[in-house]
């Protein structure tokens, strides 16, 4: 981890926190999603440096070392994107190679739609890529199938969640978040709350898996609990917004090279649909330069952290096709 040096890039009117490693000829940028960090990638990131690439992380607007700006509105895809195009500028690299986790592959997704000149390949996981439907909204279409208690109904109105997690312990509600295999979409009820999913973690007494130590747990928490979530949920807040500013994207397709990996214990491969979709053409279709989805057995939401050597591997076996010689 020493390896891993650590600058602060000013882009799009922030200041962005951005870890590094290596020195190849070729840049892959690690993208993160909730609720997480740069640090997520910290396996990949020296696997690939020692492979001879540049790996790059930034913590996201909102996330760790990187400003968070107070109104909600300023956490749109296109608002990352800018992020993203201006770090690399910044750090004058041209196209990278690009890798996504969750909301982090949301991102890289739009990074795709509207710059794929600056993106040599993509590999993303856990969320996969869905044209826009313009008939409906995505806030209004997920309370319609799950209900007002899923949880990005529940990160709607700025102020509430933060209050829920204000009262659970920073570290037990990331192990919560990191060490969770249910595949079944995320419930919160009202009365209930994250704090109170916590103390039924406690009353269970949960150890931490292999691949998660305290460390890890501390460095999460350490970060969150100076920033607080509320970057986080913002990303949320704006799925309405994303949609209205998406519509000239409307029936666009990601033209880049893409491989998708997931878990099949992922909450985001159970959504209804989602297999199907992914299966039976229509991923392929809304992609059409896809090569390859790749389903990992027994694998959870949090597939980097949890099998980082397997993770790595894909990675590399799929950009290695398009890397300079």
């Amino acid at each position: 981890m020493e390896k891993i040096e650590h600058a602060t890039v000013r882009t799009n009117g922030i200041n962005m926190h951005v870890a590094s490693v290596g020195d190849g000829p070729d840049t892959v940028l690690f993208i993160h999603g909730f609720p997480e960090l740069w640090y997520s990638w910290r396996h990949q990131m020296l696997s690939l440096a020692a492979l001879g690439y540049r790996a790059i992380a930034p913590d996201l607007r909102g996330y760790g070392g990187t400003d968070a700006p107070p109104r909600v509105e300023s956490y749109t895809a296109f608002h990352v994107v800018g992020d993203l195009v201006g770090m690399l500028d910044a750090l004058g690299i041209g196209r990278v190679f690009v890798v996504g986790h969750d909301w982090g592959a949301i991102m890289a997704w739009h990074l795709c739609l509207v710059r794929p000149d600056r993106v040599k390949a993509l590999v993303n996981t856990s969320v996969a890529w869905f044209p826009r439907n313009p008939e409906r909204k995505p806030v209004e279409s997920m309370r319609a199938t799950f209900g007002d208690d899923y949880y990005v109904c529940r990160f709607q109105e700025p102020g509430v969640a933060e209050e829920d997690f204000a009262k659970a312990d920073i570290a037990k509600l990331i192990q919560l978040f990191l060490t969770g295999r249910d595949p079944s979409p995320p419930i919160v009820p009202k009365d209930v709350g994250i704090s109170g999913l916590i103390k039924l973690l406690d009353q269970q007494q949960v150890e931490l898996p292999s691949w998660l130590t305290d460390d890890d747990i501390s460095y999460y928490a350490t970060q969150f609990s100076r920033t607080g979530f509320t970057g986080g949920f913002n990303y949320y807040r704006c799925l309405d917004l994303n949609w209205e500013l998406s519509a000239p994207w409307t029936g666009a397709r990601i033209e880049v090279p893409v491989k998708f990996i997931v878990g099949d214990l992922d909450l985001t491969y159970h959504f209804p649909g989602v297999k199907e979709y992914i299966h039976d053409g229509g991923f392929k279709k809304a992609v059409p330069n896809l090569e390859d989805v790749v389903v990992m057995e027994g694998v959870a939401h949090f597939l980097q952290q949890e099998k980082p050597q397997e993770v790595t591997a894909h990675i590399h076996d799929f950009i290695k096709k398009f890397s300079s010689p």
